[in-house]
């Protein structure tokens, strides 16, 4: 069986970071949107699968060699060492719309994992970063999380120039 590698790192427009991720597919398919987009990814803390999941391949498809990446266990010392202002933490419990948010190339969008979203620590810390896709629906609680991330990480390109 083949195992999953990074590609060499690339100056990146922006950086998608998976905090915890639980579904093999949803982190493919974002795996995927980083590999078209350009875009870094970074999965931080306990994962909810293995690297070398059938799943988490087939929903990249064959793109993994095209995708630049990286695991960080370290939950806390991840976000220690990342710069202030520079990365943007995605919630439904924020309340000011992703539009908003200000970004430089390279800036760090942040999603937490299906069953919970970003730990509610981390959002008390960072509440000026903190930011949501709006929901007209009232029941839907959330979106599924490779929807999320295409949503933002295109619309921030977008403003960025990168097209």
């Amino acid at each position: 069986m083949a195992t999953l590698t990074a590609a060499s790192p690339a100056p990146a427009p922006l950086v998608v970071v998976l905090v915890e991720p639980q579904i093999p597919p949803n982190t493919g398919n974002v795996a995927r949107l980083c590999a078209a987009t350009g875009c870094h990814l970074v999965l931080v803390g306990e994962l909810g699968f293995r690297l070398g999941d059938a799943q988490l391949r087939r929903a990249g498809l064959d793109y993994w060699r095209y995708l630049s990446w990286e695991q960080q266990p370290d939950r806390d010392a991840y976000f220690a060492g990342l710069a202030p202002g520079r990365f943007h933490l995605l919630s439904a419990r924020a309340g000011r719309l992703y539009t908003e948010m200000p970004l430089l190339p390279g800036d760090a969008l942040v999603f937490g994992k299906e069953t919970t979203g970003l730990p509610r620590a981390l959002l008390e810390r960072y509440p000026a970063q903190c930011y949501t896709i709006p929901i007209k629906e009232q029941g839907v609680r959330s979106l599924n999380l490779s929807s999320a991330v295409a949503i933002v990480v295109y619309d921030a390109l977008r403003r960025l120039g990168a097209f």
